[in-house]
């Protein structure tokens, strides 16, 4: 195999061995889809990264795999890697990226919030609202009553390049409560509407946060995700399409991979006006690892 360079971070973390872990392969385009595929299932992490090529639009060919296959987009490998190209790649250190992926270009900019740390902001291409479901299929998916389920706000299906179902839960405790369901998961969700990750929220929080969040994705091969980029920023686009704030922008935090000892923290950025939706994820990421493939 090919001597290709690595690197590991660990994208929307507050420290290291928090957040969602990520592997980034520079100079993939000397590697098969096959042996992509291979590489990601070896690192065991919800995702991993190859970067191609710098393509002629000034933007960077990335694509981004799952362990089940390829995916068009997700939050923290788009984050992350564009760390890795800022970081590792590039001389010049641009606050400004562009990453080519398979929704399309994305842009991802650097800001620095209160404490001067630098956080990784991308813009998600504009959120699509499909169908709503019952909550009486939600509470048979995730284990709860169907009062468990906040019925001011309806149960949807959301992508910003990845489908997300949308839960509204009432406590905190329901959200730790919750599991996926073998059997109506994949019988009455993913074999009819295809794979998608499950996000489920309530405002209770651990810490000095505004939301708690977990993310579901039994059917990539990820039974739990510690930080989702891509399903809050479905979140961020239901929250001011819902006035889930009372308002048609938001500025949150969100909390999620607390119940599997990864606590991550994700900036959500909204804003609805005549010409839809704009959405905006954020979070940091910290180096972990960097080496070769052999």
């Amino acid at each position: 195999m090919p001597d290709n360079p690595l690197h590991v971070v660990d994208v929307f973390a507050q420290e290291k061995y928090a957040g969602n872990q990520l592997a980034v392969v520079h100079e993939a385009a000397t590697l098969s889809d096959e042996g992509m595929q291979k590489i990601t299932r070896e690192t065991n992490f919800s995702e991993a990264t190859f970067i191609e090529s710098t393509a002629e639009d000034g933007g960077y060919d990335v694509r981004i795999f799952d362990p089940a296959e390829e995916i068009p987009f997700a939050g923290h490998p788009t984050l992350g890697t564009a760390f890795v190209i800022r970081e590792f790649v590039r001389d010049d250190r641009p606050d400004e990226l562009t990453l080519n992926l398979g929704v399309g270009r994305v842009p991802v900019h650097v800001e620095r919030d209160e404490d001067g740390n630098e956080l990784y902001w991308m813009r998600q291409i504009p959120p699509t609202f499909d169908r709503t479901f019952d909550r009486s299929l939600a509470a048979r998916i995730l284990g709860l009553d169907e009062a468990d389920i906040d019925d001011n706000y309806p149960v949807q299906l959301v992508s910003t390049g990845l489908p997300t179902l949308v839960v509204p839960l009432r406590s905190l405790d329901t959200v730790e409560r919750a599991r996926t369901n073998r059997e109506p998961y994949y019988e009455e969700l993913i074999d009819p509407h295809g794979n998608l990750n499950v996000l489920l929220f309530a405002p209770e929080t651990e810490d000095e946060n505004d939301l708690h969040a977990r993310v579901f994705a039994d059917c990539a091969g990820v039974p739990e995700d510690p930080a989702t980029g891509s399903s809050n920023g479905c979140l961020a686009a239901y929250l001011v399409a819902n006035g889930f704030f009372d308002s048609d922008e938001i500025n949150v935090r969100v909390e999620q991979g607390y119940e599997m000892g990864r606590p991550s923290l994700l900036h959500l950025r909204a804003t609805k006006g005549e010409d839809g939706i704009e959405v905006e994820v954020g979070g940091r990421v910290i180096p972990i690892a960097e080496g070769n493939l052999l």
